[in-house]
């Protein structure tokens, strides 16, 4: 391949991700894919074979918040962190884990907080909502566990203030091994109350500067 031609695919893959994150950022699209594809069409090259991957979109994503809405991006982070943490804290007995871009820094207004609870039964989870009178919509999301399994998992879904918690309800012995990450295939960060609480703290600094 002539040199230039190996400079206008690598152009064409960071004009991509640069899209994909603008699109994800400031209309709420959670789907990765979705948002390349649809930057590729708005870039006028719908068909092109020069596809960011995953891991260079949410990079582009990291960018994009901290040049064009630190502030207001720090002031949403903030808050979904909070509720993550006061959710942690209801559901203790279930050793909650957050994930997802509440945790990896890349969610704003629009973001739901991602858990992960552990039981023995899905129904332990729904009766523990039942009791304290919190309505939920039971779904599932499918979970690449690794390289060679996918299952689908419960999710409870509910309002919290104005944040959106989705928790999704693994056996006791998913606490061992972190399913794989939709963004770069490896297994998924997980951080325990603790965790959250310093980034919690974190945040504050940062707003603070």
């Amino acid at each position: 391949m002539p040199q230039n031609q190996g400079t206008k695919d690598r152009q064409m893959r960071h004009r991509i991700a640069q899209e994909a994150a603008r699109l994800i950022a400031e209309t709420g699209l959670t789907d990765y894919y979705a948002a390349k594809r649809k930057a590729a069409t708005l870039l006028g090259a719908p068909d092109t074979r020069n596809m960011p991957r995953n891991v260079e979109v949410e990079e582009a994503l990291h960018t994009h918040l901290r040049l064009f809405r630190r502030t207001s991006h720090l002031d949403a982070l903030r808050d979904l962190r909070a509720a993550a943490l006061r959710a942690m804290r209801l559901t203790e007995r279930f050793e909650p884990r957050l994930v997802g871009p509440v945790l990896a820094g890349t969610a704003d207004i629009h973001s739901p907080v991602h858990l992960h609870l552990f039981a023995d039964t899905t129904e332990e989870v729904s009766l523990f909502l039942m009791e304290r009178n919190i309505p939920f919509e039971l779904d599932e999301r499918r979970v690449r566990l690794d390289a060679e399994r996918t299952e689908n998992f419960p999710v409870f879904r509910f309002m919290a203030g104005e944040a959106v918690l989705e928790l999704t309800v693994f056996p006791r012995r998913g606490l061992r091994q972190a399913p794989l990450s939709p963004v770069d295939g490896r297994p998924m960060q997980r951080a325990g109350a603790t965790a959250v609480e310093a980034l919690l703290a974190a945040d504050g600094e940062a707003g603070a500067l």
